[in-house]
């Protein structure tokens, strides 16, 4: 490659899109071009830091041994520039570089440093901006090393809570793109039928009050099954068969019996079906509506947690928050963990608990660690039992399994950074430290006691206190 053609290639870096291209020429002069294959190191640890780097091809890494082991520390590819900066203090490389692709780079040695900054004053310009932003950003991470280095040790726990709402997205998305297909035969049925004003309006507002009303999240799933129970009876009674998936939607929505009855009465019994056919496919459709926003709203509390612990100095927003909303926002992203692991769900919640002064999504953090700790313990069924109430002026949540228990030698270690029960690769030793974090933050406390067959871990609340 000749020098026209290695100026041609530096010119078109984004960074020295307004250097002059003698200037350009004027580096190109006094540096020299170096290839190295794949795999080859390009300095080492200690090595004196003297050269300025541009890379012209390929793209390397920067990484140092830590505990016997390669931490990844930055990468350079095409475009790139790096290496000695004029006036950085730099001495020598704290780890080593190494070309993961065949790599082609220009160096200027620091000895030429000081006519540089001399003679080519807007490429010394750039190259001064790039040790500033280097500089910032050092700085930053020297403030904030200890919150950088937790969070990157919860980033595993932390991307499996963001792939559990991810895929609940694209489930939802899939079914949702498939059950519109299904939408022109029922609008076909629908506009065949010959209702008045008065039935059509009927139907609609009892629909679309329920639809208003929304699925209630804060009903515990005993209470909803036996209203889907009592849907299935009455459309079997009424000679319509099996119906199940019709009366679990129905259900979500409020529906009862009384509400099948009273649709009945108004409309013809030709038009009864259909009828129900088209509403259970708008409830259909706005459920799964629903599940994409709650899970993207979740995806988007689950980051805003990540914020708020990276920088602890500036509280989460907390305003009045009902428990049982996180808490079965939480259910529903773990539903299909339940159903994996064939767990039954028991729970008894307090009909009259008070919100309580919280940062919602730092709450739902706290069950999501929780529950699926629990959920862990059980993969081979059992029973998960969540309970609220209200103990004087504080919110009592209590949480337990039928797993096999912690042992008590260790119990007095799970809320340590780091330590896990779970076998290796499968926990971060993170989880119940950030639910302890998050706890004493909103003034809360935590109890556990743990026996085989039975794991509790109770949370107790301030109501009105501000974290």
């Amino acid at each position: 490659m000749d020098k026209t053609e290695i100026v041609d290639r530096l010119a078109a870096f984004p960074v020295l899109a307004e250097v002059p291209r003698e200037q350009i020429e004027w580096v190109v002069e006094r540096g020299e071009l170096q290839k190295f294959p794949a795999g080859e190191l390009f300095f080492k640890k200690g090595d004196p830091i003297d050269n300025l780097i541009m890379i012209l091809e390929g793209r390397t890494a920067f990484r140092m041994v830590q505990n016997g082991q390669y931490k990844f520390l930055g990468q350079l590819k095409a475009g790139d520039i790096s290496g000695a900066l004029p006036y950085s203090r730099a001495q020598s490389a704290s780890g080593e570089g190494i070309a993961e692709e065949d790599t082609l780079m220009y160096r200027l040695k620091k000895e030429h440093f000081h006519d540089l900054i001399c003679q080519c004053q807007a490429f010394t310009e750039v190259l001064v901006h790039l040790m500033t932003d280097r500089v910032r950003d050092s700085t930053k991470r020297a403030q904030q090393n200890e919150k950088l280095m937790a969070l990157g040790k919860i980033s595993a726990g932390l991307a499996h809570e963001l792939n559990n709402p991810a895929a609940a997205i694209v489930r939802s998305s899939e079914l949702l793109q498939k059950h519109l297909g299904t939408v022109p035969d029922d609008f076909k049925k629908i506009t065949t039928l010959k209702m008045t004003d008065e039935e059509v309006d009927f139907v609609n507002d009892l629909l679309y009050s329920k639809i208003e009303h929304g699925v209630n999240k804060a009903e515990s799933l005993m209470e909803r099954t036996t209203r889907e129970d009592e849907l299935t009876d009455w459309l079997e009674d009424n000679g319509f068969g099996d119906c199940y998936m019709l009366s679990e939607t129905l259900a979500e929505y409020g529906f009862c019996a009384n509400d099948l009855q009273s649709i009945a009465d108004k409309v013809s019994p030709e038009s009864f079906a259909p009828v129900l056919e088209w509403g259970e496919s708008v409830l259909t459709t706005e459920k799964m509506v629903g599940e994409i926003k709650e899970a993207s709203d979740r995806i988007s509390k689950l980051v805003s947690s990540v914020k708020s612990y990276s920088h602890m100095d500036r509280a989460g927003d907390q305003e009045p928050t009902n428990v049982h909303v996180g808490i079965h926002n939480t259910l529903t992203i773990l539903n299909h963990k339940l159903k994996k692991n064939n767990i039954k769900l028991v729970e008894i919640l307090a009909s009259d608990l008070p919100e309580i002064m919280a940062a919602p999504g730092e709450l739902n953090q706290v069950w999501t660690n929780v529950i699926d700790n629990a959920l862990d313990a059980m993969e081979g069924g059992g029973t998960l039992r969540i309970t609220t109430q209200k103990i004087g002026e504080n919110v009592n949540v209590e949480i337990s399994d039928s797993g096999p228990g912690i042992p008590e030698e260790v119990q007095s270690r799970v809320f340590e950074p780091f330590f896990t029960t779970k076998d290796i690769g499968k926990g971060t030793g993170m989880g119940l430290e950030v639910v302890q974090r998050i706890v004493d933050a909103h003034k809360g406390t935590i109890k556990l006691s743990s026996t085989p067959g039975n794991t509790n871990f109770e949370f107790c609340f301030p109501v009105n206190t501000k974290g």
